[in-house]
């Protein structure tokens, strides 16, 4: 997948960020905080894991679909754009 290799540092930069979005959730937990902090937690958890799902559909899209050996036709880019804009609105 070279879209994931061509973006590797910023996805694992997205994914450390995770990560420690988690780990504070995981504290929170641990250390009996309100239910509303805990729900904004998992809340941003949430947000975070569906914006890389965006992100690496996104790629997935453009790289395997839009391949760049041929010229994707008008049609083709736009199509692809909506496709994306129902991906993001659905993962909000």
């Amino acid at each position: 997948m070279a879209h994931t290799t061509r973006n590797k540092s910023k996805l694992l930069t997205r994914v450390r960020r995770i990560r420690g979005q988690v780990d504070a959730l995981e504290r929170a937990l641990s250390e009996e905080h309100g239910c509303a902090d805990v729900l904004q937690l998992v809340a941003a958890c949430r947000g975070a894991l569906n914006g890389l799902m965006a992100e690496l559909i996104e790629g997935h899209i453009q790289f395997h679909l839009l391949s760049t050996d041929r010229r994707a036709s008008a049609r083709q880019v736009r199509a692809t754009e909506e496709l994306m804009e129902v991906v993001r609105s659905y993962l909000r």
